[in-house]
């Protein structure tokens, strides 16, 4: 597992409880569904590209 960086995000309390309803509902929790968004926003701008699949996995066809 990679290693994670903490810093501290002030929100206003509108915002956050929104974020809040908003991994509820994605079954995440706030911390969860901020790491979400933020990797979805790097992939849609293109300054994150997709991992390579892992060609070792049990059921991937090249696993033999």
């Amino acid at each position: 597992m990679a290693d994670k960086k903490n810093f501290i995000l002030r929100i206003d309390e509108s915002t956050y409880k929104l974020l809040e309803k908003w991994a509820a509902d994605e079954f995440r929790s706030v911390n969860g569904q901020l790491e979400w968004l933020i990797d979805k926003a790097l992939r849609d701008s293109g300054r994150k590209k997709d991992k390579p699949p892992n060609q070792n996995k049990p059921n991937s066809p090249n696993s033999k």
